[in-house]
């Protein structure tokens, strides 16, 4: 039926409306990564490369970002930004014009920390203000400035990444889990608002990826050790999450769930919403009695 949601429990993705389908935005596109200095911002801005593509790298960490472009060559270059703050996003989109010397085709708004460990009231107000600050007004910033310039152009995407943290709202995440959900409802905002101008929007929302953000988080020691064994033993490669995530939205994907328990997540909260949540009540409660 057009319009229905149909979740493809055998493949990478979940779908909702078709933008482009059968256009390959991915080949040969102009595109700016943020958070490009390592895990799935490198694995992009790599692929993108293999792609026959041009990539700005953007990242807070400069000289991650300059390893990234050095592992593509004279097709990529790094920049140095801070996407928590809005006129180093609008100067990214003043150095990508320069060099592209047009605006980016494609976009890809991933810069992220990880954040968690605590129950809300007990995690400080500083963690919130800061992973708001990068893992959602981030994406806020790259919409604002990059989409009025996508639209003009009549073509290309934008691929924001969120996580399946963004609909699962497990306990003791309640800051990422938040920021994440906002970028899951801009992305369908956005989804909306650029239909029939050319522009797509992807929103991926993976569960574990082998990459560093345990390491460069906001996350309770426990926590922590929590995230990383679960990374270790079902995390996926950042590379398949990556090529996975450019082939959907290639096809005119909205929404990418690349594993099996994101998906699984997805159809249990939304046919059965409250069981769902009772259930997450049970697993907190549980952890706090072995805690104890």
């Amino acid at each position: 039926m057009a319009g229905a949601t149909k979740v493809c429990c055998g493949g990478p993705v979940v779908s909702l409306f078709g933008f482009g389908r059968g256009e390959r935005r991915t080949r040969k596109a102009d595109a700016v990564v943020t958070g490009a200095a390592s895990g799935i911002g490198r694995a992009f801005a790599l692929e993108l490369a293999r792609r026959g593509g041009r990539v700005v790298c953007a990242d807070v960490d400069l000289p991650g970002a300059k390893e990234t472009a050095a592992l593509i060559g004279d097709r990529a270059i790094e920049a140095a930004c801070d996407v928590s703050v809005f006129d180093e996003v609008e100067a990214l989109a003043d150095i990508v014009e320069e060099w592209f010397g047009k605006p980016a085709d494609l976009v890809i708004n991933n810069a992220g920390i990880g954040a968690g460990g605590q129950v809300v009231g007990a995690a400080p107000l500083v963690d919130w203000q800061k992973t708001l600050g990068v893992n959602l007004w981030g994406v806020i910033h790259g919409s604002h400035v990059f989409a009025p310039r996508l639209r003009a152009l009549g073509r290309g995407g934008i691929v924001n990444v969120a996580s399946a943290a963004s609909f699962a709202a497990a306990p003791r995440m309640g800051a990422y889990n938040v920021s994440k959900a906002g970028v899951l409802a801009l992305s369908e905002t956005l989804a909306a608002e650029l239909s029939g101008t050319g522009v797509a929007v992807t929103v991926l929302c993976p569960t574990f990826v082998k990459t560093n953000i345990v390491d460069s988080g906001i996350i309770e020691e426990s926590a922590a050790r929590l995230a990383a064994t679960a990374m270790k033993w079902t995390g996926v490669s950042a590379d398949s999450v990556a090529r996975g995530c450019l082939d959907a939205h290639d096809r005119g994907q909205l929404y990418v769930l690349p594993q099996l328990d994101a998906r699984f997540m997805w159809q249990a909260k939304r046919l059965a919403p409250d069981t769902y949540t009772k259930a997450l009540g049970i697993a907190e409660r549980f952890s706090r009695q072995r805690g104890n």
